[in-house]
Parts: structure tokens; C-alpha cells; sequence
């Protein structure tokens, strides 16, 4: 695929994106999940060993293919590694799906009710690296827990200047201002967030387009403007702590919206299961949200 191919399997494929983007502060967790605990490894390039070696068996899966899903979102050190001998997004791309690499290095303490992202330094030189490789977007994240008007601004904002400057590299970014499903204030921070995000699609330059990840909204079909909007490419969700079984009932209200789930992927997973039974658990789990993402 070249980059006009995949950016119109993004906009217009029928499945959904794989989050698999777990990085240092959440790789402890996601390993355990995939049942290897903290003391099978002694170091950090043991740690990521590990969870490079997950993400291979996931992308040579046979019911991993860009026939239901139709990207991934990589971490940095498994953009740089290689899956079956070949560089990781080329691996992807061969099996028809779309490479995204995440490019936030965490969060800020949080200030007005939300979590700015950190600086990202070097980040010039990751986008190039990345274009290099034939990725074909980024994905940036940001936490807001509470309706402050003041604090979403902020996210957007920052948002959109580091989008801005994804753009003049050539890649798309995914702009992924999530909202704390857990909030008390959830359907008040969905409706700030939309119209936040509407009055900065409006600024952009015509011809410009941005993907947006976003909570599934406590109302459904609230963020319908932003999926119809001529300047976003795709809107996609996050699974935001839901189980699986929700995420993908509530996801399918929301029409235009397709998953791009981590956990809700990957929770049944385990490393000591067969090649016959990981295959089986995976495909499952790639119909259900398949099926949501298309409803």
C-alpha cells in the first residue's frame, strides 16, 4: 500500500484499529494480563523483550489481517523492531494494514480538571524516522476528568499543535483527547470536548484533515457533527476501561465510529496458550469488535 492506498482504507475500511501501543509505565500491566508476572523478567529490554514478542504473535496470527482490521497503532520500540524478519510496519502494511505509531511520552500531573500531555522531544526527528518506515499517522494522548471549559481548551489546543506539526511531516495524526468514563461529570466534558474540537476543525486550512480517538459519549450519537465533519478523516473510539462486551454495545449506538481498543482486544490473551488456542481467543475478540465497528 502506498500512502494514498492506506489513507483510503482509513477513511472508508470496513474494521477497525488495533491499539497495540502499551509503553513503559503500562507494559508491567499488560503483560500480567497476558499472564507473565513481573519477576520473569529482570530487566527493562527484558521487559520489552517480552511484550515485542506478544505483539509478533499478534501480528502473525493468520486472523490478524487488514480483512477486519484495518490499522495498528505501534509503540516506538516495536515501530523499530522486526516481526518475521522484516521491520514492523512493513510487516503490517504485507498484511493490509495500516501502520500508526503513538508519540506521547505520558502525562502531566493534572491542572483545571484534565492532564496535558508532556513534552515530546525529538520529536521531529521520531516523525521522520517513522515516514521513513511507511507509517502512516501518530496518535497523541491526553486525560480530561472533569467539565472544566479552561482545562479542555487547553487539551485541544495542545492537540492540535502537535498535530499541526505531524501534518508537515506527512502523516496523519489521531488526536486522542480522552474522557475519564468514570468521571461524575462525563456527558458535560463529551459536549465541551465536541464544540472545543468543532471551533478548531473550523480554523484548519481547507484540504486539511485530522483523525480524532474518542470516549464512546455517555449520549449516543453526540459526537455524529465531528464524524460527518469534512475535515475529519475517521473518528475512532477507545475502549476506555469498558469490558469488551461493553465497549462493543456501546459502540455500536454510535454510528461512523469504528474501535480502536487495547485492552478490550487483547484481556483474553495468555502466553502459555497453544498457537491453536491463542488464534481462537484472538479471533473471537477481533469479530466482536469487527461487528460493533461495522454496525
Amino acid at each position: 500500500m502506498n500512502s494514498q492506498e492506506m489513507r483510503d482504507k482509513i477513511a472508508a475500511g470496513q474494521g477497525f484499529i488495533a491499539a497495540l501501543d502499551q509503553s513503559g509505565g503500562s507494559t508491567p500491566k499488560a503483560l500480567k494480563g497476558y499472564g507473565i508476572e513481573e519477576d520473569a523478567y529482570g530487566s527493562e529490554e527484558e521487559m520489552f523483550g517480552l511484550i515485542h514478542d506478544m505483539r509478533s504473535r499478534i501480528i502473525t496470527s493468520p486472523c490478524f489481517s487488514g480483512d477486519k482490521v484495518i490499522g495498528a497503532i505501534l509503540f516506538e520500540r516495536t515501530m523499530d523492531g522486526d516481526v518475521d524478519g522484516k521491520p514492523t510496519p512493513q510487516a503490517l502494511i504485507e498484511r493490509g494494514i495500516v501502520p500508526f505509531i503513538k508519540i506521547d511520552k505520558g502525562l502531566e500531573d493534572e491542572a483545571n480538571g484534565v492532564q496535558l500531555m508532556k513534552p515530546i522531544p525529538g520529536l521531529d526527528d521520531l516523525l521522520a524516522r517513522a515516514k521513513g518506515l511507511g507509517v502512516f499517522g501518530t496518535k497523541e494522548r491526553s486525560v480530561i476528568n472533569l467539565a472544566n471549559e479552561a482545562g479542555i481548551a487547553a487539551v485541544v489546543g495542545q492537540q492540535f499543535e502537535v498535530a499541526a506539526q505531524v501534518l508537515r511531516h506527512g502523516l496523519m495524526p489521531i488526536i486522542e483527547p480522552e474522557v475519564n468514563i468514570k468521571s461524575a461529570e462525563r456527558a458535560d466534558c463529551d459536549r465541551i470536548l465536541r464544540d472545543e474540537i468543532l471551533r478548531h476543525l473550523d480554523r484548519l486550512a481547507e484540504g486539511t484533515q485530522v483523525m480524532l480517538k474518542l470516549s464512546i459519549p455517555s449520549e449516543a450519537g453526540l459526537f455524529q457533527p465531528l464524524v460527518d465533519h469534512p475535515k475529519v478523516l475517521r473518528v475512532v473510539a477507545l475502549s476506555g476501561g469498558f469490558s469488551r462486551e461493553d465497549a462493543c454495545a456501546e459502540l455500536a449506538k454510535n454510528k461512523g465510529m469504528i474501535a480502536s481498543f487495547s485492552r478490550a482486544l487483547l484481556s483474553d490473551l495468555r502466553h502459555g496458550q497453544s498457537d491453536e488456542e491463542f488464534d481462537k481467543t484472538l479471533g473471537g475478540a477481533i469479530d466482536e469488535i469487527h461487528a460493533a465497528s461495522i454496525a
